[in-house]
């Protein structure tokens, strides 16, 4: 057989990722932020791109006299669709939100180093203890004194001596935002030309500054300065903060054992340790969260349905200016000039389709989640069911990867809360009965539940497994220990400990 070039005709199809399609993908799992960051630049890079005035806006998106009569998803404007014999909302309608019902994932607990014992409630302006509590924006908003301030108003009234002075200025500056002091008091020295016998006199002297607790170099040393406030660092509580890792893993017979008192004293020394303030200064210069935006609300209908409709704050609105282009490209005379205006326009208008693509995209997935978990939203976190992308993607025509670019770091808004589209995708738990699998977000809600509502008898896994089944919910024990561990709830064993505790 003879070798030597030929020419073949084959037919092939392949997915060619063009520069239009990438952006259009990458528009689609941006967040609402990014999606503003993306428009301001491109804003900036396409001079026939403009924003919409908002009083054009308003008028465009004007809702029809009877929102019966909308056209719909494939053809309406993204604000105000119609799907599965939801009625449309208008632009111009609220959200009736009971915020109160948010659900808040509370996070874990940190290591002894941080929050040795279990979990510190937040409380705005105040304490933060081991006591649950309610947090108050007014007095986040009210309290606007900074933590320098307020230890600088101190100095000068107690600190007289002007090279102490200094130093304290300089201790003060070494404060985190907890309160605790970081840095090597060597160092400081060193660059002072002081002895350390002097910085360490001086950051005696400040610790008794208010907040009790501030300058403390350690959590050990935190919880030391307020127990000595309060007269309370006896030997035995001594011994506890010599030994916190101990507390943190709640080994109370050791702890009982270093200590030197019975299970009563033990339980009062606790108490103790849990209403004090492991970081004191978070009431000062502490940062409002801002809170999140969502891409969709959500709300109910007069006829009981579920209203769903994009957020108008957060959609962008930009325009291809064709007037503008139909002037300079009137005016172009050179190749290149031509290329140039042409690419622009191509690539604006291309811009514009691909962030309705996007809006409706957004919509329809979140339209068939609201659909699909309608009973979570009437019923709460038990009813959720398990959902997987395949289920949304399969109803609405799309592609999984394209449901998870959409529910990725998007938000909607609902009578429960704000949720993250992504939370509505659970795994399944089979049903004992043969019947509809069971979500395993509703799954650690009913565990958590039987264990919230134990009196003096305990529960084990093994108890709370023949419970699930007995409501058709088939689980393993060792699914029931890991759901346990990831809430932070601990074992049967230190349950029945604490109780026998009064803890």
């Amino acid at each position: 057989m003879a070798i030597g070039p030929r020419l073949d005709i084959r037919q092939t199809q392949s997915l060619v990722m063009t520069p239009q399609l990438q952006q259009a993908i990458k528009l689609l799992q941006l967040s609402n932020f990014e999606l503003a960051t993306f428009i301001d630049q491109e804003l900036e890079r396409n001079p026939l791109l403009e924003r919409e005035e908002a009083d054009r806006a308003v008028e465009r998106t004007e809702p029809k006299a009877d929102a019966t009569d909308l056209p719909v998803l494939d053809s309406a404007p993204p604000e105000t669709p119609m799907l599965d014999g939801m009625t449309a909302g208008s632009a111009e309608d609220g959200l009736d939100v009971d915020y109160d019902n948010t659900f808040n994932n509370d996070s874990a607990a940190d290591g002894i180093d941080g929050e040795a014992f279990g979990q510190w409630s937040s409380k705005s302006g105040g304490s933060h203890n081991f006591e649950d509590g309610e947090s108050s924006l007014e007095q986040m908003a009210a309290d606007d004194i900074s933590l320098r301030d307020h230890l600088v108003a101190q100095l000068n009234v107690d600190v007289t001596d002007p090279a102490d002075r200094l130093i304290a200025l300089h201790l003060i500056e070494m404060l985190d935002e907890s309160g605790y002091l970081i840095g090597d008091l060597a160092e400081l020295a060193e660059r002072l030309a002081c002895p350390v016998e002097r910085v360490e006199r001086v950051l005696k002297k400040v610790q008794s500054f208010d907040p009790v607790g501030v300058f403390a170099r350690t959590l050990r040393e935190c919880l030391g300065l307020q127990l000595a406030e309060r007269n309370r660092l006896d030997p035995a509580m001594q011994a506890m903060l010599d030994h916190l890792e101990m507390l943190a893993k709640r080994d109370l017979p050791g702890l009982m054992r270093v200590c030197g008192v019975d299970a009563e004293d033990l339980a009062d020394m606790i108490g103790e340790i849990k209403a004090l303030d492991p970081k004191p200064a978070l009431r000062f210069d502490h940062v409002i969260a801002q809170p999140i935006t969502p891409d969709v609300l959500m709300r109910r209908a007069q006829d009981g349905s579920w209203l769903v409709e994009l957020n108008s704050d957060t959609l962008p609105r930009v325009l291809v200016n064709a007037r503008y282009y139909s002037k300079v490209a009137a005016g172009a005379r050179s190749k290149d000039d031509k290329t140039y205006i042409s690419e622009r326009f191509q690539s604006a208008n291309w811009l514009v389709k691909s962030l309705h693509q996007r809006a409706t995209t957004i919509l329809k997935v979140a339209t068939e989640l609201v659909r699909q978990q309608d009973a979570f939203f009437r019923l709460g976190v038990q009813h959720l069911r398990p959902l997987v992308l395949r289920d949304i993607a399969t109803v609405i025509s799309m592609h999984e990867s394209t449901v998870s670019r959409v529910t990725s770091n998007k938000y909607i808004a609902t009578p429960r809360g704000i949720y993250e589209l992504k939370y509505f995708f659970t795994q399944s738990i089979n049903s004992a009965d043969g019947g509809d699998a069971h979500s395993a977000e509703s799954v650690r809600h009913r565990i958590k539940a039987m264990i919230d509502a134990e009196g003096k008898a305990v529960l084990s896994d093994d108890q709370i497994v023949v419970a699930l089944k007995a409501d058709g919910i088939d689980i393993a024990r060792r699914t029931v220990a890991k759901y346990r561990e990831a809430m932070n709830i601990a074992s049967s064993v230190q349950r029945r400990r604490e109780k026998s505790l009064g803890m």
